[in-house]
């Protein structure tokens, strides 16, 4: 185990696709929460919208979501105030601004998404002040730091 854990963020899209499969990058960043090679940051909006997904498209994954989170014990990002919301969608989607001022408000470590859209975009990278990346991205990162630490 490195010896200081990062705190990654990670929001609905990475979330649920490393509940989906086995393989990945997602599942991958799930194997190293479940192993505690990192700390897993989620915040409430994503909790909720997990499930709420979840339910409605993959049933199936349901039970799975919960012995995760039960296994990981991620740690819960307190709810970012409304002014830090506010200031979050001067630069990305409403929907989305909740989860982005909860993970600035955290200062994890990283950031990891899958929606590239509305995350991952000049103005979204110059408001937050972490990396924020892809799954692949961030496996690449951790990669490097792990054999550099050995």
């Amino acid at each position: 185990m490195v010896s200081e854990r990062w705190r990654v963020f990670l929001d609905t899209s990475v979330l649920i696709a490393g509940l989906a499969s086995r393989t990945g990058a997602s599942a991958a960043i799930r194997d190293l929460g479940e192993s505690e090679e990192l700390r897993i940051v989620l915040s409430r909006q994503v909790l909720i919208k997990t499930d709420r997904v979840l339910l409605r498209k993959f049933p199936n994954l349901i039970e799975r979501y919960r012995l995760f989170i039960k296994n990981v014990c991620p740690e819960l990002a307190d709810d970012a105030p409304r002014s830090a919301v506010q200031a979050a969608e001067a630069v990305i989607e409403a929907d989305d601004a909740p989860i982005l001022a909860a993970a600035q408000q955290a200062r994890v470590d990283y950031l990891v998404t899958l929606n590239t859209k509305h995350f991952l975009i000049p103005k979204v990278r110059a408001f937050y002040a972490s990396p924020i990346v892809t799954p692949g991205e961030f496996l690449a990162a951790f990669r490097a730091f792990w054999e550099r630490a050995q």
